[in-house]
């Protein structure tokens, strides 16, 4: 063989050599690459979740929805054998704890406990620092109840329509007490007034313990209250109720008439809770979390501690949910317009 043949076949070997070495290099990479690829998304739902879930709650320790919080963040710790932390961020009229929520990534790692205001606020604030709509992830409607009307012993009244009657021979003298501004008892009274067509003052205070406490000694004259606070006073002679804000009457007090049906026809007022996400959660997560919770309200435990505290297991998919915000939202904004309430 001469030189010139033994150098060209020595090239062809060396680029042979090379062209392999750089093939299974790129083939090791891809291996390698994919993997990480695969493990670096622990939101989808063959791996969600891996880590702590925190379950934020814009209230303070206590009430229901604070209780609701700590009921599914136990089943869901025990479903999925990761922490569920419950975090009460109260403040702002619940604002200062969804903002929080708002910001944070759609990866299921953070959740927002909601009730009646969420869907008051947005008229009620003409600057929310978020859009109720599109900064949240509707993921579940969880239970329901009723606000109770009841007034002193002392009051004149035994029903609604007398109640009307009275405040229509007394306008401006007759007061009527909340927990704050967008409170389901504020707006359930504005929206009674609206529709009875009476003047009544509106006396708030920072939660129903004081209002209650001042209804039975006679210093404002009525109230709408969740049935479970105020039921125990009714029971024990020591207030009257007049009527439940519901479509349809409560098991709790099955001989207290509806609003509507007692003087008001067409009066509702429900009282709700939920749960929501960010914006932009992935389908698969929200119909895993929906899933989840929907099994955790058809549970006998649970639904049994929900009743203790008046209050019914709905459940539902996410776009029911979404719907039913979207109806308070409208809903109240009327309500508010009419009343020109502001925040305070």
């Amino acid at each position: 063989m001469s030189d010139t043949l033994r150098a060209e076949v020595t090239s062809s070997a060396l680029r042979l050599v090379h062209f392999t070495c750089c093939a299974l290099f790129i083939l090791l990479a891809g291996a390698t690459v994919a993997p990480a690829q695969t493990t670096s998304t622990p939101a989808e739902p063959d791996h969600y979740p891996s880590r702590t879930i925190r379950y934020v709650v814009p209230y303070p320790p206590g009430g229901f929805n604070d209780t609701l919080a700590r009921i599914v963040s136990q089943k869901l710790q025990d479903a999925w054998g990761v922490p569920v932390i419950v975090e009460n961020r109260p403040g702002g009229g619940t604002l200062i704890g969804s903002e929080a929520v708002a910001k944070a990534p759609p990866d299921g790692y953070t959740l927002l406990g909601v009730a009646f205001p969420f869907g008051a606020n947005p008229s009620i604030y003409k600057n929310l620092p978020y859009d109720t709509v599109k900064d949240f992830t509707p993921l579940i409607f969880a239970g329901q109840t009723q606000n109770l009307l009841v007034v002193k012993p002392s009051m004149p009244v035994n029903s609604v329509r007398e109640l009307i009657d009275y405040a229509k021979k007394n306008p401006g003298k007759v007061s009527y007490g909340s927990t704050g501004i967008g409170s389901s008892n504020h707006l359930s009274m504005e929206l009674f007034k609206s529709m009875a067509g009476i003047d009544i003052v509106h006396v708030p205070y920072k939660g129903s313990a004081p209002m209650v406490s001042d209804l039975l000694g006679g210093h404002i004259d009525l109230a709408f209250d969740n049935t479970p606070n105020v039921l125990p006073q009714v029971n024990g002679g020591k207030m009257r109720a007049l009527g439940v804000s519901s479509k349809t009457r409560s098991a709790l007090a099955a001989d207290v008439p509806t609003v509507s049906e007692a003087g008001v026809p067409g009066y509702e007022v429900t009282v709700w809770f939920g749960i929501v996400g960010p914006a932009s959660m992935r389908p698969e997560l929200v119909q895993k979390l929906n899933t989840q919770m929907n099994a955790i309200f058809a549970m006998d435990d649970v639904k049994r501690r929900f009743t203790d505290q008046g209050v019914e297991p709905v459940g539902g998919t996410p776009t029911e949910f979404a719907d039913h915000i979207k109806a308070e939202i409208q809903k109240w904004a009327k309500v508010v317009k009419d009343a020109k309430i502001q925040p305070e």
